[in-house]
C-alpha cells in the first residue's frame, strides 16, 4: 500500500513536469503575441502562467524529494543517489547531489523569480511585464525539455533494487546542503536581468523607469551569487583536505564570471536610473551576465570538464545545453544589436565625475570577466581544435585577473566620493586622507608582526584603505564640526539605506581583501601522526591523543584526536578523521578545524601508512575567517540597499509619472 502510494506521488510529479512544459509554451507565446497586437487579454496570460508554471515545477520537486526520502528504489535517480542508511540531511541534499535532480532544482529557481515577478512587478507597463515574462517562459521551457528529453529524474528501474549505490562521499557534508541552492538563485537570478532586458529591446522600453525595476532583481541574484561563492569556497576548504579555498578551477570561475558582470550591471543600472545614461552598457551586461550562468550551466553539465562540481557526461545532453546557449545568447545578441542603434545616449557627464568612475568600473570588471574567461576557455578550444592538452592555473590567474582587478579596489573609495556630473578628483583624494593612514598605519604594524611577504603587506594596506574609505562619504554627510551627538544619530538614521548599502558592500570587498592577503602569512607543515606526537603550529601546539577507529550511518571513520594548547593552557581538542564508504568504495577526508580569533587552525588526513601512523597536514590560517566575514558584509550590504523603500521589488505606482516610459526612437 504505502509503495502504491508513493508511486502515485512520484506519477504526478512526471505529469506535473509535462505539465509545466505546456504552460511554459503557453507563457512564451500568448503574452507576446498580445504584445505585438496591443491585446490587454493575451497579455494578461503571462501572470497567471507563470504562478501555475511554479506551482507544477514545485509538485514535481516536492514527489522526487520524497522518493529520495521514502527510499524508493524503483526510481532510478533514487538508486544512483541515495541509501536507506544515508543521514537525513544528505537525504534531502542528495536530491539536487546529482545531474537531473539539480537541473529540477535549477528550473524550479527559474519559476521561482517568474512567478516573484508575476506577483510584485504589477506597477510595471503591461507589455513589458508581459515581455519580459513570456522571455521567461522561453527560457523554462527549454530546460523543462532538456530535462525530459535527456535528464528525467522519474525514470523508473525494474526490478528495484533492494538498496541504493549511495551518494558521492564527497557531496555528503551539509555545506552542500545550502551552497547549490544559494549558487542557483544567484546564477539563474540573473535571468530576470536577461528578461527584463529582452523585454524592453522587444517593447522598446528602455529608460530609467526600466533600470528602476531592474536593479532590485539583479541585486537579489547578485546577493545569492555572492553567498553562493563563498560557501562553495569554505566547502572546498574544509572538505577537500587542501586547506585551500579557490584553485582557479574552470567551474569556480564560471561562478566568478557571471558574478563580475552582475556586479558590473548594478552600477551601470545606477547610472542609467539616475542619470538616464550607459543604456547600452546596462542592457548588454544584463545579456552578458545569464549569458555567462549559461556557460557555466553548459561546463558543468556537458561532461568537457573533469571537476568535483561537474555532473554529466553524456555528449547528448552537452549538445542539448550547447543548442539552448547558441539559442538564447545569439537571439538576445541579434535582438540587442537591432535595437541598440535606436537608444539615445542620455545624460551628459564629466570624464571625472560619480558617473565616469563607474564606467571606468565597468570597463575594469568586464576586462577581468575576459581574462577569467579566456584562461577557462581556452585550454578546452585549443583541445577541441589541435587535441593538444594544457594546464591554465593560477600563475595565469594571479598575472593577469590581479593587476586589473587591482585598480578597482583602489577607485571604490574615491568613486564614493565623487559628485555626479562633475567631480572634484583632488578633493575626493584629500577628504581620503584618514583612509590612506590607516592602510598605512595597518600594513606597518602587521608587517612588523609577521614580517614578509611584501604582496601581503601591500594586500593589508589596500585592504584597511578600502575598509576606512568605504564610510567617509557616509561619515561626511553625518557628522560636521559642532554637530551634538543627537543630531548626528539623526542624520545617520535619515541617510537612505542604499547609502549605507553601498558602504558595507564595498567594505566587505576590503574584509575579504584582507583575509586573502593575510594567507601569505599562513604556516604549513606535512608530516606523519603518531599518537603522543606534538607539533608546533604557529603560536599554537597540537598533541595527537590518539587514533581510533569509530563507526559512522554510512562509513567508517579513522579519527585522530587532538589538543590545541597555547602556553599550557588547552584551548580545543578537534578531531580530524578519514571517513570510508563501503557502498561507493571512496574515502573522503573530515578536517579538524578550530577557530580562533579570526585565524583557523587546520588538521587534515590523506592516508594510512603500514607503521599505523598517518599522513597529515597541519596549517594556521591567521586572519583567514576574514575571506567568508567579508562576503557576509557584501551580502548584507545587498541586503541593506534591497530593504530600501525606493529600491523595493514591488515599486509603487505612483512612483512612476504617466510618461516616465517612453518607447525608443
Amino acid at each position: 500500500m504505502i509503495g502504491e502510494f508513493t508511486g502515485h506521488i512520484i506519477e504526478a510529479g512526471h505529469y506535473a513536469l509535462v505539465l509545466a512544459l505546456a504552460l511554459a509554451a503557453a507563457q512564451a507565446t500568448a503574452p507576446l503575441w498580445g504584445v505585438r497586437r496591443g491585446d490587454a487579454a493575451l497579455m494578461g496570460i503571462a501572470a497567471p502562467a507563470a504562478l501555475m508554471q511554479f506551482a507544477m515545477i514545485a509538485l514535481s520537486f516536492a514527489a522526487l524529494t520524497y522518493a529520495h526520502l521514502a527510499s524508493d528504489f524503483s526510481l532510478a535517480n533514487v538508486v544512483e543517489n541515495s541509501h536507506s542508511a544515508k543521514p537525513l540531511i544528505y537525504k534531502i541534499s542528495g536530491v539536487w547531489g546529482n545531474h537531473e535532480g539539480s537541473m529540477l532544482l535549477w528550473v524550479l529557481i527559474l519559476v521561482v523569480f517568474g512567478a516573484l515577478v508575476a506577483a510584485f512587478s504589477r506597477a510595471m507597463p503591461d507589455d513589458l511585464r508581459a515581455a519580459t515574462l513570456a522571455v521567461q517562459g522561453w527560457i523554462s521551457g527549454a530546460f523543462i525539455l532538456f530535462i525530459l528529453l535527456t535528464s528525467n529524474p522519474f525514470a523508473r528501474v525494474f526490478p528495484a533494487p533492494i538498496e541504493g549505490r549511495d551518494l558521492n562521499p564527497i557531496l555528503q557534508d551539509i555545506g552542500l546542503a545550502i551552497h547549490p541552492p544559494l549558487l542557483y538563485f544567484g546564477y539563474v537570478g540573473f535571468s530576470i536581468s536577461y528578461s527584463f532586458a529582452a523585454g524592453a529591446l522587444i517593447c522598446g522600453r528602455i529608460d530609467a523607469a526600466w533600470a528602476r525595476f531592474v536593479r532590485p532583481w539583479t541585486l537579489l541574484a547578485w546577493m545569492f551569487l555572492t553567498l553562493g561563492i563563498a560557501m562553495g569556497s569554505y566547502w572546498a576548504y574544509y572538505t577537500l583536505g587542501w586547506g585551500g579555498f579557490w584553485f582557479w578551477d574552470p567551474v569556480e570561475n564560471a561562478s566568478l564570471m557571471p558574478w563580475l558582470a552582475g556586479t558590473a550591471l548594478l552600477h551601470s543600472a545606477t547610472v542609467m536610473e539616475k542619470r538616464g545614461a550607459l543604456k547600452v552598457w546596462t542592457i548588454f551586461l544584463a545579456i552578458l551576465a545569464f549569458s555567462l550562468s549559461l556557460l557555466g550551466t553548459f561546463l558543468v553539465r556537458s561532461g568537457v570538464l573533469t571537476s568535483v562540481h561537474s555532473f554529466a557526461s553524456d555528449p547528448q545532453r552537452g549538445v542539448f545545453i550547447l543548442a539552448i546557449l547558441v539559442f538564447f545568447i545569439g537571439g538576445s545578441l541579434a535582438l540587442f544589436a537591432w535595437r541598440a542603434p535606436q537608444l539615445k545616449p542620455g545624460g551628459i557627464f564629466a570624464p571625472v565625475s560619480r558617473e565616469g568612475s563607474l564606467v571606468l568600473n565597468n570597463l575594469l570588471l568586464t576586462a577581468s570577466c575576459a581574462t577569467v574567461f579566456v584562461g577557462t576557455l581556452y585550454p578546452l578550444a585549443l583541445e577541441a581544435l589541435t587535441g593538444e592538452k594544457i594546464s591554465v592555473g593560477a600563475p595565469f590567474f594571479n598575472l593577469t585577473f590581479g593587476p586589473i582587478f587591482l585598480p578597482i579596489l583602489i577607485l571604490m573609495p574615491v568613486a564614493q566620493m565623487l559628485a555626479w556630473k562633475r567631480g572634484d578628483l583632488l578633493g575626493a583624494a584629500q577628504r581620503l586622507t584618514l583612509a590612506a593612514a590607516a592602510g598605512f598605519v595597518t600594513a606597518l604594524g602587521l608587517g612588523a608582526i609577521h614580517g614578509g611577504p611584501v604582496l601581503s603587506i601591500v594586500g593589508v594596506m589596500i585592504a584597511a584603505y578600502l575598509i576606512v574609505g568605504s564610510f567617509v562619504e557616509i561619515a561626511g554627510r553625518i557628522f560636521a564640526r559642532g554637530v551634538s551627538a543627537s543630531v548626528a544619530l539623526a542624520r545617520a538614521l535619515g541617510l537612505p539605506r542604499s547609502a549605507w548599502g553601498a558602504a558595507f558592500a564595498h567594505a566587505g570587498m576590503g574584509v575579504t581583501l584582507f583575509g586573502l592577503a593575510a594567507t601569505g602569512w599562513g604556516i604549513e607543515e606535512v608530516l606523519a601522526i603518531r599518537a603522543g606526537d606534538n607539533v608546533k603550529a604557529g603560536p599554537y601546539e597540537v598533541r595527537f591523543l590518539d587514533v581510533e577507529t569509530k563507526p559512522g550511518p554510512n562509513f567508517r571513520a579513522t579519527v585522530a584526536r587532538a589538543s590545541v594548547t597555547s602556553g599550557g593552557r588547552e584551548i580545543a581538542v578537534i578531531e580530524p578523521a578519514r571517513r570510508y564508504f563501503p557502498t561507493r568504495q571512496m574515502s573522503t577526508t573530515e578536517a579538524g578545524i578550530v577557530t580562533i580569533g579570526l585565524g583557523q587552525l587546520y588538521v587534515s588526513l590523506s592516508g594510512e601508512n603500514a607503521d599505523g601512523s598517518l599522513d597529515g597536514r597541519i596549517y594556521w590560517k591567521p586572519w583567514v575567517s576574514l575571506i567568508w566575514i567579508g562576503a557576509l558584509f557584501m551580502a548584507f550590504g545587498g541586503l541593506l540597499s534591497l530593504s530600501d523603500r525606493r529600491l523595493r521589488i514591488g515599486v509603487a505606482k505612483r512612483a512612476r509619472a504617466p510618461a516616465a516610459v517612453q518607447p525608443a526612437e
